[in-house]
């Protein structure tokens, strides 16, 4: 349930209904809005009197909480989460637009990439350094080597990163290098991994598994919001379903659902989810009108020769025409770029 507490009530009263809750074995997660603040309560612990609740001073009134996903939920945080990254805010007006190359293939296949998408006008950069395939064949990425190239081009740009994480002991040595930890669709349910993002206290981008629904995606989220760590960006990347002209396919819906049930901001990977470079500018197209906080994706110098998803990748300067035809869309719906 949450406890909305009145406008005027006091710090100490906020403490004192935090106090009685955590006693009967509940954790608490605040919210402060700008005009009251919302307590959530979580757990298994005794049952809770609301009545009682609703008689301690300061409280206004309490609500139940039906859905499993509680801290991800608009009932427990009614306005939407904004996250700041080094000056860029994912969440606000303004679509945010993250690009880069599927993986990090060589120092200067990034920082050609890097300046490319900087100047069309991408807001945080991304790179592959760790790349689980489906086949152990496929190139893996260079690793921690991969990471001081996109430190590098974080150096030159001072583009933000984002970059994949694939196991918990990772996570320190990513952070080192990186702004956002990205939790990839294979991972989506790695619920070790899920704790040790949550616990870096680091942004996330969270993307949807292949075979995964709406509900799995915001439990997942719930994993890393337990922690206390509320920098969590949701991505719709295509799931699998009987089509085969695209490599997925993207559940537009999913957008302004999303939307309606979470405070989180919600990204796009048109790249990901068609597999098709020709089809990533108009569903991109379609992922703003329908309300999505951003984009994710795929940008290569010679996608003729890239060593991983080369078919869905945009050269620099188509990827130039798409942001400049992404503008009017995007102020159709009252944003900007």
């Amino acid at each position: 349930m949450i406890v909305i507490m009145d406008k005027r009530a006091t710090k100490a009263q906020i403490s004192n209904v935090v106090a009685r809750v955590e006693q009967a074995g509940y954790q608490t997660h605040l919210s402060e809005g700008e005009e009251r603040v919302v307590i959530g309560v979580i757990g298994n612990g005794r049952p809770l009197d609301r009545d009682q609740l609703e008689r301690m001073s300061g409280v206004e009134r309490t609500v139940p909480i039906l859905r499993p996903f509680k801290l991800a939920s608009r009932e427990f945080h009614p306005h939407n989460t904004v996250i700041s990254v080094n000056g860029c805010s994912v969440g606000g007006k303004q679509i945010v637009v993250i690009a880069g190359p599927c993986a990090i293939e060589s120092r200067q296949q990034l920082l050609e990439t890097a300046h490319a998408v900087k100047e069309a006008g991408a807001h945080i950069l991304r790179g592959g350094a760790f790349k689980p395939r489906t086949s152990p064949y496929s190139f893996q990425g260079l690793g921690e080597q991969a990471l001081r190239f996109l430190a590098e081009a974080h150096e030159e740009t001072g583009l933000p990163i984002v970059t994949e994480v694939t196991e918990p002991q990772m996570v320190p040595l990513v952070t080192t290098y990186s702004n956002i930890l990205q939790v990839g669709a294979r991972n989506m349910q790695n619920y070790a991994l899920l704790h040790a993002v949550g616990e870096s206290q680091r942004p996330v981008l969270l993307k949807r598994g292949m075979m995964s629904t709406i509900e799995e995606l915001l439990m997942a989220a719930e994993y890393i919001l337990s922690h206390g760590n509320g920098q969590i960006m949701l991505c719709e990347r295509g799931i699998r379903t009987f089509e085969t002209y695209t490599r997925n396919t993207v559940d537009i819906s999913a957008i302004p659902l999303l939307k309606q049930l979470t405070h989180l901001p919600v990204i796009v990977d048109p790249s990901h989810g068609t597999g098709k470079w020709e089809l990533v500018d108009p569903v991109s197209r379609a992922a703003v009108a329908a309300g999505a906080d951003g984009l994710i994706i795929e940008v290569h110098p010679h996608p003729e020769e890239a060593l991983s998803d080369g078919a869905q990748s945009l050269k620099p300067t188509r990827f130039a025409q798409l942001i400049d035809g992404l503008r009017p869309v995007a102020e159709a719906v009252g944003r900007t770029l």
